[in-house]
C-alpha cells in the first residue's frame, strides 16, 4: 500500500480532524465494488494502459472521508466547493481518447480532486493542471505529494482559458462544460493535438474530441455527459 496510506493518519489531511481506521481503509480496497468497477472498465474502454493506470490509484483518497466509501461506484461524487470528482467510466473515456504516448505535455482545466491529473501523470511527461478553488488547489497538491506525483504542476486559474504562456500542449483536457468549442483552447493546442471536452448546455452535453489541423479543426462524439459548467468569458458566466 505503500506512503500513500500515511495520508489516512494524518489529521490534518484526514477533512474533519480523524484518523481514518486500518481496517476501514482496507475494506474500501478490497471491496467487491473496486473488482466490479475496474471490471466494467475493461468491458466497456478498450485501453489497458489506462485501466491500468486507474487501478494503481487510491480512488478513495482524493475524496471527503464521508464519500470514500463510495470511491469506486461509477459514479461522480461532490468534494466540496461546489465541484465533483467525475465517474471513472468518464475519467477512463476522456483520458483514453487523448491517446497520450507518454512524451506529452498535457493541460487540464480544472483540477478538482487531482484524481484526473494523476491518472494523466503516468500516461504523460508533464502535467499542468488549473482550478479556480484554492482549498481544492491544496487538497490536491497534498494528496499528490502523499502520492510522490512529481510531473503535475498545479496553478491558480487566472483570466481567460488555458495557460497561453505554456502553449502549445499535444493535449487539453477540459473537466468543466463549456456552451461552445473555446477558440483560445483550440489555439494552445499544437498541430495534430487532441482536446477532449464537454458541450453543450448547463444541464447535459456531449463529449467532444477536437482535433487541431493544419486548416482548423475536427470533432468526434463520444456520448453524453454532465460535467459543471466553465466559468469564463468565453464559456458560463459565474453565478456564485
Amino acid at each position: 500500500m505503500g506512503k500513500w496510506l500515511l495520508l489516512y493518519q494524518n489529521p490534518e489531511t484526514a477533512g474533519d480532524g480523524n484518523a481514518d481506521r486500518l481496517d476501514d481503509v482496507l475494506k474500501v480496497r478490497e471491496s467487491p465494488q473496486r473488482s466490479q468497477l475496474f471490471a466494467k472498465l475493461r468491458r466497456e474502454i478498450n485501453d489497458e494502459r489506462v485501466i491500468a493506470a486507474m487501478e494503481r490509484l487510491p480512488r478513495e483518497i482524493f475524496m471527503p472521508i464521508g464519500v470514500r466509501h463510495m470511491a469506486y461506484a461509477d459514479q461522480a461524487l461532490p468534494i466540496g466547493s461546489g465541484q465533483t470528482i467525475s465517474q471513472p467510466t468518464i475519467v477512463a473515456m476522456m483520458t483514453s481518447a487523448l491517446k497520450l504516448t507518454g512524451r506529452d505535455r498535457v493541460l487540464e482545466l480544472g483540477t478538482g480532486s487531482g484524481y484526473q491529473a494523476a491518472v494523466l501523470a503516468s500516461l504523460a511527461k508533464e502535467v499542468i493542471t488549473l482550478e479556480r478553488h484554492p482549498a481544492l488547489i491544496e487538497s490536491a497538491r497534498k494528496t499528490l505529494d502523499a502520492l510522490g506525483i512529481m510531473n503535475v504542476h498545479i496553478r491558480q486559474a487566472g483570466k481567460g482559458l488555458g495557460l497561453l504562456e505554456e502553449a502549445p500542449y499535444d493535449a487539453i483536457i477540459v473537466t468543466a462544460a463549456a456552451p461552445r468549442i473555446p477558440d483560445s483552447l483550440v489555439a494552445q493546442l499544437k498541430v495534430g493535438g487532441r482536446m477532449v471536452i464537454p458541450v453543450g448546455p448547463r444541464h447535459g452535453q456531449d463529449l467532444l474530441v477536437v482535433t487541431r489541423t493544419a486548416d482548423g479543426v475536427t470533432t468526434e462524439t463520444l456520448g453524453p455527459c454532465g460535467f459543471v459548467p466553465l466559468i469564463d468569458p468565453e464559456a458560463w458566466p459565474d453565478e456564485s
